[in-house]
């Protein structure tokens, strides 16, 4: 397993870029739940409905769980008797792989790598220096070759086509918190090298008190190379209301590496406003994660569940679209695509040419 850096040659420059969520998959890495305090009292619940998901996901592909304890392996095992998942004890701060876990990378060969970047808890909000080391130990697990970066990114800060667009927020990539002086020239240039974006799309900002400060999987995802589906309000007095419609004018102006126009599909918030521990929540239909002949969606017990649904099925042919509760996970401010990293399907990178 070798380490590479920014001085040596890129991803870029070896063939590398970051494959769409819809490709295929050789598993999806998670982390179990472990702290009650930061889910605000909400543990058993959450775990009630992580445990779901995780059952869910196995159904169609493996799962790597990291658990941080004895009491957290124990409890894992017992909820998840007879699915198809792996077991690591690793030192683990959080649950949120999207975000502290690697970003996968695969080239012309098929061949995976990935990048691993700093990780900070969405510029120092909560602990993060043990989430920090995930990637590495993921590259350990499956010895591969990988580079390592100095900057701060979030896989849920970064949506993309696997055609060489990307979309991103400006309320998010660009705060003081992550990376100091980086500008959206900055910011093109770098995931250009590091995971194949040739054109990114900038979005504004995301959900009201979301403390990512905007990740784009909470609101707008590619849904295939030319499709795009992105959240929208529709009560006038909501806060998230004209976000999400400057959000949504700014998608019809946009095009792909063709000049194309992009297909637009609107998807509703939730309709009732839920409130947690820190004031309002960030329920989201957009954060779903897709997989090997799936989709999975998160539910809150609202009106809108079932319409959500029935904008996401048609999108995803020859995939089950399948709603799970994420009611109590949603207390913690995320939901399913945070708690999901997927591995794309191919050999591991040695580092040879």
């Amino acid at each position: 397993m070798q380490h590479f850096s920014p001085k040596d040659p890129t991803p870029r420059d070896r063939g590398f870029a970051m494959p769409a969520e819809w490709a295929q998959h050789a598993a999806t890495w998670m982390s179990w739940p472990a702290d009650d305090e930061l889910w605000f009292g909400h543990l058993a619940g959450v775990r009630n409905e992580f445990a779901e998901l995780v059952r869910t996901i196995a159904r169609f592909e493996p799962v790597h769980l990291l658990v941080r304890d004895e009491e957290s392996e124990r409890d894992a095992r017992t909820r998840l008797t007879g699915a198809k998942v792996t077991v690591h004890r690793v030192p683990l701060d959080d649950s949120w792989i999207r975000d502290n876990g690697p970003i996968f990378v695969q080239d012309e060969q098929g061949r995976v790598s990935l990048v691993n970047w700093r990780f900070n808890a969405w510029g120092g909000k909560f602990h993060w220096q043990k989430d920090d080391h995930i990637p590495e130990y993921v590259a350990e697990v499956l010895n591969l070759s990988h580079w390592d970066r100095p900057e701060v990114l979030e896989g849920g800060g970064i949506e993309v086509n696997g055609a060489g667009v990307g979309l991103t927020t400006r309320s998010c990539l660009l705060t003081a918190t992550r990376n100091p002086g980086m500008t959206e020239a900055d910011y093109a240039a770098l995931l250009r090298e590091t995971l194949g974006v040739d054109k990114l799309l900038w979005l504004d900002g995301g959900l009201e008190n979301d403390h990512t400060d905007g990740h784009i999987d909470t609101i707008t995802r590619f849904v295939d190379e030319r499709t795009i589906v992105t959240s929208v309000a529709e009560d006038p007095q909501d806060a998230n209301f004209p976000v999400m419609q400057q959000n949504l004018t700014e998608l019809r102006g946009m095009t792909d590496l063709g000049g194309q126009p992009f297909r637009i599909v609107e998807l509703p918030l939730p309709a009732h406003r839920l409130e947690g521990a820190e004031g309002r929540l960030p329920p989201t239909y957009a954060n779903f994660y897709i997989g090997n002949g799936f989709v999975v969606v998160p539910l809150y017990g609202d009106p809108n569940d079932t319409r959500a649904l029935d904008v996401l099925r048609p999108l995803f042919p020859g995939r089950e679209v399948i709603g799970l509760p994420s009611r109590a996970i949603i207390e913690g401010g995320g939901s399913f695509h945070c708690m999901t990293q997927q591995q794309p399907a191919g050999p591991v990178w040695t580092g040879e040419e």
